[in-house]
């Protein structure tokens, strides 16, 4: 007898199809397999979504019938299946976009037979976990936070001071874990995937290499299959990967950990723009499984969530093996002369460094030798032809290169404009800073008499494949004793040797039209300052520089005592009397189009057809504008911010609207979306 099977197809994002579409299977499928199904012209991969329903009623040439089941594969659970129900739901995507995009590429493309092959291949369900491997000692810090997890139902955030060992007690946790069921799975979520292969190094050094695998969007796509599948059939105990593990299959899920919570890496930025934090959160409830969020400088929703007690503070402010936090220095630039690059004190502080055999990280947000390339004689900048915004002069390849579309040329041997030949670069990125600290350090020497040894890590250095382990391989065997670098050096990373870490120029953070932006910076400074003294030996030596225009901002003040609660209570009491989040709810919607007109047309008539619709009389509703960069690619971008007091009330309206936004489509327009909980306005 046949019956019927709702079955959940890939779909565009703001699909009119159904949720699901209704096939014919011959056989019996559960909930949750996986099948091809003929969709239009071609045949896709779908998953039953509800168990199947007698098919007598329907008639015989009304259906498709399923092409084939993916026979093998145990069905996705059903709290898999709920916990991308909710996200296509919330984040306002359809439920096909979701399902499907969650799932590896490759496993998506493939039939019975193939899937057949990989099976055989892979690794047998583990029937219990390794015994973990020589343990450090916990401090009593740590052990108060291990008791309470046992005991707690959670969720947790773990406020631990950079260095104070929260990867030990997410270790500790895992193990418990698998000491209590050998076959539970744990999940153990990190904001990029530059931290993955040192943090997998420790899991698998603990728990032995068979156990974990890893599940990021830097892995081939046969990679990510093998992880995924390792998880799906219970033979990994433990996934450790970047945002999008967050909807990893773990039959036997008991454990979340979210490090670095509070990094905006979480928040996807394209296609379904959800936030992995706080789907952890979620999935942690659904299942029942407890959440483990780690962080030195939490969110501001984190922490509002542990004050109105609906997360449990655990807090570690003391640094493992007697280090301390560095004393910050804080350098008034006004000071200074005209155009100083680095201040007399703290070039002498870091030559001490180099002197002494210790090592330096300075920190600068912004890569390429300089941000704009000048014309002395006339008004030309090094603009990007396709975006609003400069192309970033790059002086070891002597490129122009827009870091928003990839636009890049060589650079011009006079001004395209005036044809004079004095074209100069304005500002500075992390190459010009790297070559001026070299000419600025030319006298320094180590202890053996040799020249200081000046090196640098952002995007550009590590593009290359295992570049980026090389330098860090070179920083820990003490081959580097000044290390120049973006964000990415300053989170994660156990650096024995740096006593001294400065920051250059962070002020325009300060100033920033996002009001996100001081949380961001008082975060990266604090990162940045945790990788000072982490070597007990040099610990009270170590020491945070920061060289600002505003040293009076109570940033500044805050991140001198190390004292992120007294920043985050001045941050909040901002945020309520402004009624911005977290005591009011925001969503923006955002429109590309061939011009800037038609953009703001689009999101005008949204903007007309809001009121009456559900929840309408609890959401402020914006005029549109043009995003802070206008022009990416040719295409012209601009944006509406909603606002509510209540979520339920923003996501009643926002249900109601998408039926509103799909029926206003206009000529010109490419592409809108919806952003749930937007980070950057």
């Amino acid at each position: 007898m046949s019956c019927l099977v709702d079955v959940v197809v890939p779909t565009p994002a703001h699909s009119t199809l159904g949720a699901t579409l209704s096939y014919r299977s011959e056989l019996p499928l559960a909930a949750g397999a996986l099948v091809r199904v003929p969709l239009g012209q071609r045949e896709v991969c779908g998953v039953v979504w509800e168990a199947p329903q007698d098919g007598d009623s329907a008639a015989p040439g009304e259906l498709k019938s399923v092409g084939a089941a993916l026979e093998g594969l145990p069905p996705l659970s059903a709290a898999w299946r709920q916990l991308v129900a909710f996200a296509a739901g919330y984040y306002q995507r359809s439920l096909g976009e979701v399902a499907l995009s969650a799932l590896p590429p490759q496993l998506r493309g493939l039939d019975a037979v193939q899937l057949a092959r990989r099976l055989k291949r892979a690794t047998p369900a583990a029937g219990a976990a390794p015994a973990p491997a020589e343990r450090p000692s916990l401090t009593p810090e740590q052990e108060q936070a291990l008791g309470a997890i046992e005991a707690q139902p959670g969720p947790f955030l773990l406020f631990g001071a950079t260095g104070s060992g929260k990867t030990e007690v997410y270790l500790r946790a895992v193990e418990s874990l698998l000491q209590r069921d050998p076959r539970a799975q744990a999940l153990v979520l990190v904001p990029e995937i530059n931290l993955t292969p040192q943090l997998q190094a420790r899991f698998e050094e603990r728990f032995g290499k068979p156990a974990v695998v890893p599940l990021h969007s830097g892995m081939t796509n046969p990679q990510r299959l093998r992880s995924w599948m390792a998880a799906h059939l219970e033979s990994a105990r433990i996934v450790l990967g970047t945002r999008m593990a967050v909807f990893a299959s773990l039959p036997r899920l008991g454990l979340i950990v979210v490090d670095e919570e509070h990094d905006p890496s979480y928040k996807q930025q394209e296609g379904a723009r959800y936030s992995a934090r706080d789907l952890a959160v979620y999935r942690g409830r659904l299942e029942g499984v407890k959440v483990l969020l780690g962080s030195a400088t939490p969110s501001l929703e984190s922490w509002q969530a542990c004050e109105r007690e609906r997360y449990r503070c655990l807090a570690m402010p003391t640094r493992v093996g007697a280090g301390v936090l560095p004393a910050v220095r804080i350098v008034n630039m006004n000071h200074q002369g005209r155009g100083t690059l680095f201040s007399p004190p703290l070039l002498a502080a870091i030559a001490q460094r180099v002197a002494r055999g210790e090592q330096s990280l300075v920190f600068l947000n912004r890569r390429g030798y300089a941000p704009v390339l000048a014309c002395n004689a006339c008004d030309w900048r090094s603009e990007c032809s396709h975006c609003s915004a400069y192309r970033v002069f790059h002086k070891i390849d002597r490129t122009l290169r827009c870091h928003h579309c990839g636009f890049t040329e060589r650079v011009p041997r006079a001004c395209p404009k005036c044809g004079n030949v004095d074209i100069a670069p304005l500002g500075r990125g992390t190459e010009r800073l790297e070559e001026q600290l070299a000419e600025l350090l030319a006298d320094a020497r180590r202890p053996d008499g040799t020249p200081a040894r000046i090196a640098r890590m952002d995007a550009d250095s590590t593009r290359l494949k295992g570049a980026l382990e090389e330098q860090l391989a070179q920083v820990h065997a003490g081959e580097v004793d000044v290390l120049v670098g973006t964000q990415m050096v300053t989170k994660g990373h156990d650096f024995r040797r740096i006593t001294l870490v400065a920051a250059v120029n962070p002020d325009a953070a300060l100033f920033s039209s996002d009001f996100r932006a001081p949380e961001r910076l008082f975060s990266l400074l604090m990162q940045a300052a945790g990788r000072a003294g982490r070597d007990a030996a040099h610990a009270d030596a170590s020491e945070m520089w920061v060289q600002t225009w505003n040293p009076e901002h109570p940033l500044f003040s805050a991140l001198k005592r190390h004292d992120y609660p007294a920043f985050a209570a001045q941050q909040l009491k901002e945020r309520q009397q402004a009624a911005m989040p977290p005591f009011a709810f925001q969503a923006l919607l955002r429109a590309e189009a061939r011009t800037q007109e038609v953009a703001q047309e689009f999101l005008s008539a949204a903007a007309g057809h809001a009121s009456g619709l559900e929840g309408s009389g609890h959401v402020v509703v914006y005029a549109p504008v043009p995003m802070t960069v206008q022009r990416v690619a040719n295409v012209e971008r601009a944006q509406l911010l909603l606002e509510s007091g209540s979520r339920p009330a923003l996501q009643a309206f926002l249900s109601a609207w998408q039926p509103v936004l799909q029926s206003l489509r206009r000529r010109g327009l490419i592409r809108w979306a919806v952003d749930v909980d937007p980070l950057a306005i």
